[in-house]
This record gives structure tokens, C-alpha cells and sequence, in this order.
């Protein structure tokens, strides 16, 4: 990367770093923030809602069709396609999907959940898309609470992050044997220069990390660009491809889905089930969503075989191993984004990685604030930082001490209150 040594390129490029921090950087920080929980979604909802976690698993599940009937007897006003997604863990509860409920028929995207016991066929809770913390969250991760047009300016979002992240690194880049300078850390000057310090070390540390997240984010809000590009068609993220339909004349003897899975199980008999769509409407199909070893997508794998409602018939298969260079891309990028593909040391890193917007956008902000002379900047006194962080550990664990026991006896209150409305309820 060569050094900006023309004034010119150097301040169009200053100009362009500091005027995407001060229109956008703050969306860049909401973004990052939200990605960052995101990254553990599964386990912070599995923390907030601890009743949908179980604790000592016993048995084998029940059958597919077993757990369906369960689900349409709790809400048996929702007819049309159901989505069954197998627990990830043994402890994960059985998620059962309906995409368009009345309730929220309108909303760009809120489908109901319902939370399942795959032991025992129970239904234990059913919620809706965007009404939890953590869906909330990736919501305003994605498309910014905004629905069609949040999901449009979140992947512009990923392409100005990708010039912003380039262009500090154009900035930062040293001449011959300036590279000594451009890594100081001066940890012992002053306040904004420390920030500053760190800005360019995180910055420099991140750059690789947030440019994969950056481009994999807008990929995953315009695929059609890759796609284009690739001659890979129907691959985005929840793009099941072109509809399949049943052939055969209807009867009073419809497949299983159990039996449904086991004629898909043909092609892979060695994947793993991920998730079983019911057929729509008399023409419809099963969708038989697998994972086989090694494929790249865990959650969300490409392995899907369409089976005959009717017959039992194999109508289609989708087999990943069988890709094109294109797809094979376009497959990494959900995965890819999510830390999925990288484990749980690419997770924890996609973690940290999320946070530097945060750091960037606030330390900036305040350099640029200096400048003007709207913030004073003071040396750095780190006697007196170790006292006051020591003092502030203390007075935390003082207030934890008399914070538990108060909220131990009001979550107890909470709980008799509800037990008693809803007995009162039952009684009604």
C-alpha cells in the first residue's frame, strides 16, 4: 500500500475518513453493537428466557409428525406451511416457524416462533419475531428497525464502512522507516492522545475482520450483486430456490412427514436433519433441509431434497458438493458473517471486531472535537486512575451485596403474583 505523499490525496482522503465519521459513523457503531450480541444470539435468548433451556435431557425425541400435531393443537387457527427446526444442542428446544401470522401479516418480517420439547412433544412458549430483546436487536442490526428500505441502507452502510476502513488505513500507512512512529503508543501523554493511539492500533489490528464483515454484510443485503457476477442464481440468505411442486394425483393418503424425511434421507443418508417445511397447498411439497459433513453452514445448510406430498417421491435435490465456484462463495457469506464458519475463537473475534465502530466513532468524535477547541485534552495520571478504578470495584461490590438479596426476594413476589393471576384466571 504506498504512502499518500501528494497534499492533495491525503487531505481528499482525510476529508472523505472524517466526514463518513461524522454522517454515518454513528450507524457504523449501532451496526457494530448489535452485531457484536448477535454474534450470541442463541445463547444470550437461551439466558434471558431460561425456561426454554433444558436442563436435564432424558429419552429420544418424539416423532416429527407427533411434534407438529402438538404445534397445530396450540394454534389451531393457523393453517398453511409450518418450518420445524431440530434443536442445534440436546438442551435446545424444537422451533417451530409459521411466516405469516395475522398478527403481524403486514410487518416486513415477524413470523411466530413456537417453542417445542422435542422429549416430550410440549408446546412451552410462542412468541413473535421482533417482540424479544435479542430478535429486536437483530433487527436493528439488519435493517435498522426500517424494514425493506432499513435492509437497503444497511447494505450501503457495508460498502461506506469498507471506504472508511480503507481510508484510514491509507492514512495511517508510513513512509520509508516512519513505521517506528506510526506504532508508538503513548500511553503516559495525555488522554486524547492515548484514544488516538489506540484508534489507529484497533484500526489497524480490525481493518482485515471489519472489510470481511463490511462486504459479507452488503453481500447479504444485495446478493443479486455477487450473484450477477458469479452466475450463481437463487443463493442469498433464505433463498430456497425455484418452487417444486407435488404431481401426483391427491388422495386420502397423504406422506408422513416422518415419512417425508425418510425418502429424503436417500441421497444423504449419513446428513443430518436441520429442518422439515410442510407442503402449501395441494400442489406443494416437503422441503427437506440437511446438513452433510463438512458443508460449510451449520444453521442454515444448502442441502435440501423436495418430496412428493402425494407419491413419496423425490421431486428435486440440492447438493452443495455438487456447486460451482460461484456458489461455493456465495454459500461462505451468511456463514462467513455470522463467525459460524470460523468457530468459536472466528466468533469471539467477530465479537471484539464489533466493537470498534463504537471505539472509532467515539474517539474520533472526541479528537475532532478538540480540534475546535470544544473539549480540553489533560495529561494522564495513572496513580490516580488505579485509586479511582479501586475505589469504583469497591463501591460495585458493595451495591451488588445490596442489590441480590432484594432482587432474589422481589423476583420470589413477582412470581407468586403471577402464579396467583393466573389460577384466578383458570378459576374465571
Amino acid at each position: 500500500m504506498p504512502k499518500l505523499k501528494r497534499p492533495a490525496i491525503r487531505t481528499l482522503w482525510l476529508t472523505v475518513h472524517l466526514y463518513l465519521a461524522l454522517t454515518v459513523g454513528f450507524l457504523f457503531a449501532t451496526i457494530g453493537l448489535t452485531g457484536s450480541l448477535s454474534v450470541y444470539h442463541d445463547e444470550l435468548d437461551g439466558w434471558l428466557n431460561p425456561h426454554l433451556t433444558i436442563d436435564q435431557p432424558q429419552g429420544s425425541y418424539q416423532s416429527l409428525d407427533k411434534m407438529l400435531a402438538a404445534v397445530k393443537a396450540a394454534h389451531p387457527q393457523r393453517l398453511g406451511s409450518w418450518t420445524l427446526e431440530l434443536p442445534q444442542t440436546p438442551h435446545d428446544m424444537l422451533t417451530a416457524w409459521y411466516e405469516k401470522p395475522q398478527e403481524s401479516y403486514f410487518d416486513y418480517y415477524a413470523p411466530l416462533r413456537v417453542s417445542v420439547n422435542p422429549y416430550t412433544a410440549e408446546v412451552v412458549d410462542s412468541r413473535f419475531w421482533g417482540s424479544t430483546l435479542m430478535t429486536w436487536l437483530l433487527d436493528m442490526h439488519t435493517q435498522l428497525r426500517l424494514d425493506g428500505l432499513g435492509w437497503q441502507c444497511v447494505g450501503i452502510l457495508g460498502g461506506l464502512m469498507m471506504v472508511s476502513v480503507i481510508s484510514g488505513l491509507l492514512l495511517w500507512w508510513p513512509s520509508v522507516g516512519g513505521l517506528r512512529q506510526a506504532l508508538q503508543f503513548r500511553y503516559r501523554q495525555t488522554v486524547l492522545r492515548l484514544l488516538m493511539d489506540a484508534h489507529r492500533w484497533l484500526g489497524l489490528l480490525g481493518a482485515a475482520a471489519l472489510l470481511v464483515l463490511a462486504f459479507t454484510g452488503m453481500q447479504l443485503s444485495f446478493p443479486q450483486l455477487l450473484e450477477t457476477f458469479t452466475g450463481a442464481d437463487d443463493m442469498g440468505h433464505g433463498n430456497t430456490g425455484k418452487p417444486v411442486f407435488s404431481t401426483a394425483r391427491p388422495n386420502n393418503h397423504p406422506v408422513a412427514l416422518e415419512a417425508a424425511e425418510f425418502a429424503a434421507r436417500g441421497p444423504f443418508p449419513r446428513a443430518t436433519l436441520r429442518r422439515v417445511t410442510t407442503p402449501l397447498g395441494e400442489n406443494g411439497t416437503y422441503r427437506i433441509n440437511l446438513r452433510q459433513s463438512g458443508e460449510i453452514n451449520h444453521k442454515h445448510p444448502f442441502t435440501m431434497v423436495w418430496v412428493d406430498r402425494w407419491s413419496g417421491q423425490i421431486k428435486a435435490v440440492r447438493d452443495p458438493k455438487q456447486f460451482g465456484t460461484g456458489q461455493q462463495l456465495m454459500a461462505w457469506m451468511w456463514s462467513l458473517h455470522t463467525g459460524e464458519a470460523l468457530g468459536a475463537a472466528g466468533r469471539f473475534a467477530w465479537f471484539l471486531a464489533g466493537l470498534c465502530p463504537a471505539y472509532f466513532y467515539i474517539s474520533g468524535l472526541l479528537h475532532w472535537l478538540h480540534k475546535r477547541g470544544w473539549v480540553r485534552d489533560r495529561p494522564i495520571d495513572w496513580q490516580q486512575v488505579r485509586v479511582r478504578c479501586w475505589q469504583g470495584w469497591q463501591t460495585l461490590l458493595r451495591t451488588w451485596a445490596w442489590l441480590l438479596p432484594r432482587i432474589e426476594a422481589g423476583g420470589q413476589w413477582l412470581v407468586l403474583k403471577i402464579v396467583q393471576w393466573w389460577q384466578a384466571r383458570i378459576k374465571r
